[in-house]
């Protein structure tokens, strides 16, 4: 049986009793994310809100609804909190100038406080790399870059709907070096259509060569809505895809890229601070076309997820009035915060949990003691943490906190 790495949908559970504490610690630390929708081509696995890029897009229009999106919902939720980090995703943000980021950031500044080591990432693909323009990247305040190679075989680069080339993979890295960004991030996937034995191992070592601080490795997968979905690709079979993928983990861990997440893998102390602020129940803003957000204003009754229209031109004309806002309903909160924290080798502890969603570690009961005794899940140093199987099948440990 092959790990499944999938999430669960998040699904209301009603267990006999809730035990709310009230909390005068203050509430979770405050993340952006801001999505720029557009690439020079669609993916045929991609199920991102991602459109093909046109000339009639208009860079300025964009950036200033992005700001006004964000001045809207900081004055709607009273946002006192700095900023621990922002997130700029697609798409292919790097498609667009350092001027009219240079005027995001701008403005974005001067509408919110920000924490004096505040980590700011752009999402960048090979192929829109340029010497130049990354390093006035850099000088605008980005100090972390996530790259998405996915491979550096040109072969499945090529199955994969991708405009680059191996070549140009590496050429990436190499700019992201040149232009000063001591912190990035190379994106792997393995499991890719008719590869062979070697195929993953080799693109892990090759992104290993080139230092980058952090390596996402993950499978892909045929997502609904996709044109592999409704024209699947030969992939390996689950005992290949298996191997494969211990082997190129454990060549991650014999350099020092060590795993910290289901798909996420890191040099000392450059964890990626954005995603693991999600994982770890935290909140953020979340601003552009079909953007999610989730704020915290009191606990555990007052937690609202947001979201965005998703057609860029519909964001564009409606942001203001077709948002949508959800108030999580305290019997759902259990099931949302361990499908985020449970992603992480550290786990979790009491207090994390109590801090987050306002319960106690109670209602969590009885399924928590069921995963203990299953050693499913495991405590040691106050912490509970998945066990080796535990973290391999997640979906089956979520499940039993579905009553």
């Amino acid at each position: 049986m092959v790990p499944c790495y999938s999430l669960l949908p998040v699904t209301r559970f009603s267990p006999p009793f809730y035990a709310y504490i009230f909390l005068n610690s203050s509430l979770p630390d405050l993340s952006l994310y801001i999505h720029i929708p557009w690439c020079i081509k669609k993916c045929p696995y991609c199920d991102f809100n991602s459109h093909e890029l046109k000339p009639s897009v208009s860079e300025s229009k964009y950036i200033e609804t992005l700001l006004s999106d964000f001045e809207q919902d900081c004055a709607r939720f009273n946002i006192d909190r700095p900023f621990k980090s922002i997130f700029i995703g697609g798409g292919t943000p790097s498609l667009f100038s350092p001027e009219s980021f240079e005027r995001l950031l701008t403005g974005l500044r001067a509408r919110s406080p920000w924490s004096e080591d505040i980590e700011i990432t752009l999402e960048a693909n090979p192929g829109t790399f340029e010497s130049q323009k990354f390093s006035e990247f850099r000088a605008l305040g980005f100090n972390r870059l996530s790259i998405g190679v996915q491979s550096f075989n040109t072969a499945m680069l090529t199955r994969l709907g991708r405009i680059h080339n191996g070549d140009e993979a590496i050429k990436a890295a190499e700019i992201a070096h040149r232009a000063g960004f001591t912190n990035f991030n190379l994106d792997l996937m393995f499991g890719l259509p008719d590869a062979q034995e070697h195929t993953s191992l080799e693109d892990v070592a090759t992104a290993i060569n080139l230092h980058p601080s952090h390596i996402s490795f993950y499978q892909l997968t045929l997502e609904p809505n996709t044109y592999f979905h409704k024209f699947p690709p030969l992939l390996p079979s689950d005992d290949e895809i298996f191997l494969s993928q211990t082997e190129c983990q454990a060549l991650l861990m014999q350099h020092g890229y060590q795993q910290y997440e289901i798909s996420a893998y890191s040099q000392t102390g450059k964890q990626c601070r954005h995603n693991t602020h999600y994982w770890q129940f935290g909140d953020y803003l979340g601003i552009g076309a079909g953007a999610h957000g989730k704020i915290s204003q009191h606990l555990p009754n007052a937690i609202i997820r947001t979201t965005k229209p998703k057609h860029p031109e519909h964001y564009l004309q409606h942001f203001a009035t077709q948002r949508t806002a959800t108030t999580l309903l305290a019997s759902e909160l259990p099931l949302e915060f361990l499908m985020n924290q449970l992603r992480l080798k550290q786990g979790f502890s009491s207090n994390d949990f109590e801090r987050h969603t306002g319960l106690t570690i109670k209602t969590l009961e009885p399924a928590l003691s069921q995963c203990l005794d299953e050693q499913l899940l495991k405590l040691t140093d106050n912490r509970y943490r998945c066990t080796d199987q535990g973290w391999s099948f997640l979906d089956s440990v979520l499940e039993k906190f579905i009553t």
